[in-house]
């Protein structure tokens, strides 16, 4: 394993230790935006609001809830839009499989915001009931490296931190490209952010939707 995959698995192991300050954080924050999603209001939204919509409506919530610090708020949103509770794993060397916990809400509300989730994300969105459900979490994820590499100095941490753990602990030999497309967008949201607090991120998801239409044809 490279010291940058460890790095990877690293924060992710930290964020999700029970007891951490930071841990216990973020729990709250991914509890009560949790709650959010899982909601009758936000399921009213879905009535009269397109996808890209409800995502800026779950990023405003979690700056609101982060009290427009920008940096929790997107790691919020990351670990609330991740749509499995643990993470199965085959620990090298030891060659034994275990299955990691993430930082998630109680089951009730965490299938109920499962349900909620926006999925249409963009033109190229699988037409089925899963759609782009898994996209959010890696976009969310890239914007707050994007955002916030310079404290962290780990540039492109979330990039590439489901390809480094499947290749390190044997989850899936895939690589989905479509993920790492979708990461470089989340990562430049993330950095636009720093200096335009007002960007939303439809906008920049849109622009990936226009790339893609402009490619095709």
């Amino acid at each position: 394993m490279t010291t940058y995959h460890f790095r990877i698995i690293l924060l992710f192991f930290l964020l999700s230790i029970p007891g951490l300050p930071q841990q216990s954080k973020l729990s709250r924050a991914v509890n009560h935006l949790s709650e959010f999603i899982a909601s009758d209001s936000f399921k009213e939204l879905k009535r009269t609001n397109d996808d890209l919509t409800l995502v800026d409506s779950i990023y405003l919530r979690a700056v609101n809830i982060a009290n427009k610090d920008y940096s929790e708020a997107l790691l919020a949103t990351t670990f609330t839009t991740i749509p499995y509770r643990e993470v199965p794993i085959v620990v090298p060397l030891i060659k034994s499989l275990i299955y990691y916990p993430l930082v998630s809400a109680d089951d009730s509300t965490f299938k109920k915001k499962n349900r909620n989730l926006p999925r249409q994300l963009f033109i190229d969105s699988p037409d089925n009931d899963y759609g782009d459900l898994d996209k959010l979490a890696h976009f969310f994820g890239n914007a707050f490296i994007g955002y916030s590499e310079n404290i962290l100095d780990l540039s492109h941490l979330i990039g590439y931190f489901v390809e480094s753990f499947e290749e390190d602990f044997k989850v899936d030999s895939r690589v989905d490209y479509r993920d790492l497309d979708v990461n470089s967008y989340g990562d430049y949201f993330g950095k636009l952010l720093e200096k335009h607090n007002e960007l939303l991120p439809s906008q920049v998801m849109l622009i990936r939707s226009l790339r893609y239409f402009n490619f095709v044809q």
